[in-house]
């Protein structure tokens, strides 16, 4: 009797058995296929040290624009954290809580480089100097007439106080051995030179006495060496492809509309990638 299978073809059931994993596997393909990683989330510490008068929601408005030319470099999410005090800015270095910090003045984006394992990545031009200026009508001429004169300065803990020591030093003049009065705000060296109470004065290039001085008809005696101004340094958890990749974003900001704007927003020319060898012998510098 013949046997009406055929012999060597699946049947129904075969077919449906083989059938079943493949329409399963087409069904579960897209529920399975893997999502995108979630974008790094970074946090962005600003310092514009005590002479900002800013509140929290104004600096977050006025680094957005950079935060997200840093979060695109590095295709993270950048969010902009204020430090309106010094030791919040310390606490958050020493801690890793910031993992990129933006501060002035420049000492403590280099105690973080120098204490905290935070890398370079740029810092701003122009340059921050000390200018030693003197009233309309003083009979001091250069660097050299300084000594043994009155000199006005910021409190003695300031940074622009220790830059402008360590250039005088530098020049033969040691603030500790002079007749220096230490004053609580740099608009205040202006005024203690105005009204006589000393013969010449430190102040800082980007103060807003330095800007004016001469305008006024004051005089510049002496510009200190160019240091680094108002650094961007990030923490070791920032790989240095990474670090690359956000220096190439900034230097490229002056070459666009919307790169000027963020420049323009902060209230720099433009990214200095180049000052890391002063940004490690700052420190050492101001003796501190």
């Amino acid at each position: 009797m013949k046997s009406t299978r055929h012999e060597g073809k699946p049947g129904f059931f075969g077919y449906l058995l083989r059938a079943l994993p493949l329409a399963f596997a087409a069904l579960a393909g897209p529920a399975q296929a893997q999502a995108p990683a979630p974008a790094q989330q970074l946090v962005l510490g600003i310092s514009e040290g005590t002479s900002g008068g800013l509140d929290h929601a104004q600096v977050i408005a006025k680094y957005q624009g950079l935060a997200e030319v840093i979060g695109k470099a590095i295709k993270a999410k950048v969010s902009v954290v204020f430090a309106r005090e010094f030791k919040q800015l310390e606490e958050g270095m020493q801690t890793g809580r910031f993992d990129l910090v933006m501060a002035r003045p420049s000492d403590y984006p280099a105690r973080g480089m120098r204490d905290y394992g935070y890398s370079y990545i740029a810092s701003t031009k122009p340059d921050g100097q000390c200018f030693i200026i003197a009233p309309k009508g003083s009979e001091l001429k250069t660097i050299n007439d300084v000594k043994g004169k009155r000199i006005a300065l910021p409190e003695q803990i300031a940074f622009m106080s220790r830059f402008c020591a360590a250039e005088l030093r530098d020049k033969g003049i040691l603030v500790d051995k002079e007749n220096v009065q230490f004053v609580r705000e740099q608009a205040a060296v202006g005024f203690y030179l105005d009204n006589k109470f000393a013969d010449v004065g430190g102040v800082a290039s980007y103060s807003g006495i330095a800007k004016k001085w001469e305008k006024d008809g004051g005089r510049i005696l002496h510009k200190s060496v160019p240091q680094p101004y108002f650094p961007l340094v990030a923490h070791k958890r920032i790989k240095p492809e990474q670090l690359k990749a956000i220096q190439e974003e900034l230097l490229a900001l002056p070459g666009s509309d919307t790169g000027k704007e963020v420049l323009k927003r902060i209230g720099v020319e433009q990214f200095d990638t180049s000052s890391e060898p002063r940004m490690r012998e700052l420190l050492k510098w101001l003796n501190i």
